[in-house]
């Protein structure tokens, strides 16, 4: 008679499929997003409840844009260096989850009110640079079973049903207490929730197909930063012309600054405007990614064409008009955020993900601080110069585009 059998080794019984395991990265996004949105939607009007102009609130805003991308120069080498992408990500999520629950003190804290808002809106900013790259790259190994496009595409669908949702508890909190700063106080439910997510994902997909083995590279490299000559040609020409379409999309701290400022909508409800653009990403990013998989990159032109559009529109001094400024908007984020990511992964080496998408968001990060200050310091007189410098440089995006596509057919790569 036999004995029993040995029991199955846990990791084993806990593999999920690649599709179970992309939804799992989003419901992950979802919850953080409700977190960090949530305080995005209402930070251009809380910043100058705290005495902020807007041109400190595009510094700001642009400053936070500009770290959160900026910083992943050095945090996706060092993913792929160290292979730390679970750790790195994990690290990334708590700090958000920590830093916009605590912009419910800054009213209460006097003259250092506004200098505390800033320096936790710059931390959450940097925990966001920390985990994309290693997120980003690991949702881009497993997406390649599913479709890269699509796979970015489910996952942006979902992390937008938290940008949405986390918005609508905002406005409903402010609506309810007739102030802004309990909003944030109510955020850190979600933020909990999406390092508990987190924590299961991490469970059920370390026996899965995610490689996160270190990039072994020459000790003549051995440097905080992979050099930067190990990524293609076609890769920088399409960073350059993604970074200037940031440059010309506003943050979103100063639309929401001159919907109030002008007088347009009270303090409350922004946060329903956002969520409506927050909506509108999901769409956009959902129809561009499954046409990136089905009819290719070209798909991406769309960009500059819609960008040139923004500042027109959302710095009108018409709701209705400003209103369609915010949902283009709301669309060309989720373009960048979603399709734009599975083009960069078809553009490098597997084992330079990482950096690419830190390098690619470094690109972006001083396009969002110059295209934040720019806008911040020309909001009040000299809206129209904004507005053709804007066109301007999407048609220099638009040339680049055309260049990287080129290139990619004839050297695609290795």
């Amino acid at each position: 008679m036999s004995g029993p059998s040995p029991p199955r080794p846990p990791q084993a019984e806990a593999s999920w499929t690649p599709w179970r395991t992309v939804v799992g990265f989003g419901m992950v996004s979802l919850a953080g997003d409700m977190v960090y949105e949530g305080m995005r939607s209402i930070a251009g009007p809380f910043l100058g409840s705290l005495g902020a102009s807007a041109l400190t609130v595009g510094l700001i805003t642009g400053a936070g844009e500009a770290l959160a991308l900026v910083l992943r120069l050095f945090s996706g080498p060092l993913a792929d260096r160290t292979g730390r992408y679970w750790s790195l990500t994990i690290l990334g999520y708590a700090m958000t989850a920590v830093c916009v629950p605590l912009l419910a003190v800054t009213p209460f804290v006097g003259s250092l009110g506004l200098a505390l808002a800033a320096t936790l809106i710059l931390l959450e900013r940097a925990g966001k640079a920390i985990r994309s790259p290693s997120k980003s790259a690991l949702l881009a190994r497993v997406a390649v079973a599913v479709g890269r496009g699509r796979g970015f595409a489910v996952h942006k669908a979902l992390d937008q049903v938290g940008a949405f949702a986390g918005p609508l508890l905002v406005a409903a909190v402010i609506a309810i207490t007739g102030v802004d700063w309990p909003a944030f106080a109510v955020l850190a439910a979600p933020g909990a929730a999406c390092l508990l997510l987190l924590s299961t994902l991490k469970r059920h997909t370390d026996s899965t197909e995610l490689e996160t083995r270190p990039t072994v590279l020459a000790p003549a490299r051995a440097s905080t930063v992979i050099e930067s000559r190990a990524l293609p040609v076609p890769f920088y020409a399409f960073a350059t012309a993604c970074a200037l379409g940031t440059l010309g999309l506003m943050t979103f701290g100063v639309i929401s600054f001159h919907l109030v400022d002008a007088g347009l909508v009270s303090t409350a409800v922004v946060p329903l405007i956002y969520a409506a653009a927050m909506a509108t990403e999901a769409v956009a990013a959902l129809v561009t990614g499954f046409a990136y998989d089905r009819w290719g990159a070209a798909v991406l032109y769309t960009l500059p064409a819609v960008i040139v559009a923004v500042p027109a529109l959302a710095l009108a001094n018409t709701l209705t008009v400003v209103f369609a400024g915010v949902l283009l908007w709301g669309a060309v984020t989720g373009v960048q955020d979603s399709t734009v990511k599975a083009l960069v992964a078809d553009l490098v080496p597997q084992p330079r993900l990482a950096t690419a998408y830190g390098v690619f968001a470094a690109f972006q990060g001083v396009a969002a601080l110059v295209g934040g200050t720019l806008a911040g310091g020309l909001y009040t007189e000299h809206r129209t110069l904004l507005i053709t410098l804007v066109a301007l440089t999407q048609i220099l995006s638009a040339a680049l585009l055309v260049v990287t596509l080129r290139r990619r057919a004839q050297h695609p790569p290795g």
